[in-house]
């Protein structure tokens, strides 16, 4: 699928998120907005390869913005898993099947450009730091609660990517000791409690009605006491969790995307009461929604690419994308 916004001559980026489920690629204009979108699904098991796939995109991505009269000065590419972000190695990641893949000599290979390689988590954390709901804080977290749970912690300015680019993986911090098993290895992980993906599962596993996710199960909850009993799980345990982060790093604010965060209120209220009653003798950090939604990573990508071609980052750049998906067509 592809979307054209107004063509807009002069210098532009590319940035591209690649997930489980499907790989998207923008180009963004001078000014910070996206003008021309393309999704494609990532390639199942068996069919071509997700490297080859990825590269046909950014390939399409660049001929089509030159294509608008935009010159690309730089490309983000974005992922999930564990990305040594400065040799541009994508180490291991399951979801996509990638291991040990030199996204960045690939990039220069096939098109020239300055590139970014980064961590799908620690980009969107970086679009709200520079345009949105953390705009001017040096010290919060991020947390999108999709398929599981990954953080983003801003520490000094600096999203923080640990010894093994491991850090943020607070989706398998255990909440529940001994708990229900995980697809990690583990018990009682807070992605099976408290991600998107894991409220669903678990209404299912406990016998609810079948084919129903997580937004579907928050509006059941005034009717159906199991989905009741699974909601009030998830709050509770992702205010357990925020807690004891709180105590560890004391984040200015706390930043939730994600399919789980779309519930409004009904999730921030709950949330918000299990955290500041863990925190007795201290207030709790404010408790913020995303200004980016399932943008943030792509425009974080976009951010890089501009950091990497040596351009410009102004405060607010890229704010033009925020709360909306651009409608597509094709």
């Amino acid at each position: 699928m592809t979307h054209t916004d107004v063509p807009s001559a002069g210098p532009c980026v590319l940035a591209v998120d690649v997930g489980g489920t499907t790989m998207k690629g923008v180009v963004v204009g001078e000014e910070g907005r996206i003008r021309h979108s393309v999704v494609v699904p990532s390639p199942a098991e068996g069919d071509t390869s997700p490297v080859e796939a990825l590269r046909d995109l950014w390939r399409q991505l660049n001929s089509d913005a030159l294509a608008l009269g935009a010159v690309p000065a730089g490309i983000g590419v974005v992922t999930p898993g564990i990305v040594d972000e400065a040799a541009g190695v994508v180490r291991y990641a399951s979801n996509i099947r990638f291991r040990d893949v030199p996204l960045r000599t690939l990039i220069r290979d096939d098109l020239g450009l300055p590139v970014a390689v980064g961590h799908d988590v620690r980009a969107a954390g970086v679009a709200e730091a520079v345009s949105g709901a953390a705009r001017g804080l040096d010290n919060f977290l991020m947390l999108p609660l999709g398929t599981g749970i990954a953080a983003t912690v801003v520490l000094n300015g600096e999203p923080v990517a640990g010894a093994d680019w491991s850090a943020g993986e607070v989706g398998h911090m255990p909440v529940h000791p001994g708990g229900e098993s995980c697809a990690c290895g583990q018990r009682g992980c807070l992605e099976v409690y408290a991600s998107a993906g894991g409220v669903a599962r678990r209404y299912i596993r406990l016998g609810g009605t079948p084919g129903l996710d997580s937004r579907a199960i928050a509006e059941a909850t005034r009717t159906d006491p199991l989905a009741r009993s699974v909601w009030d799980t998830a709050t509770h345990a992702l205010g357990t969790a925020l807690a004891t982060l709180t105590l560890t790093l004391d984040p200015a604010c706390i930043v939730l995307g994600g399919g789980l965060a779309e519930a409004g209120a009904q999730l921030f209220d709950q949330v918000r009461a299990t955290l500041q009653s863990a925190l007795a003798w201290r207030a709790a950090p404010a408790l913020l929604p995303s200004a980016f939604g399932a943008r943030a990573a792509q425009v974080g990508a976009a951010i890089l690419a501009r950091r990497a071609a040596g351009l410009a980052v102004p405060e607010g750049w890229g704010a033009q994308n925020q709360g909306s998906e651009v409608p597509r067509s094709g």
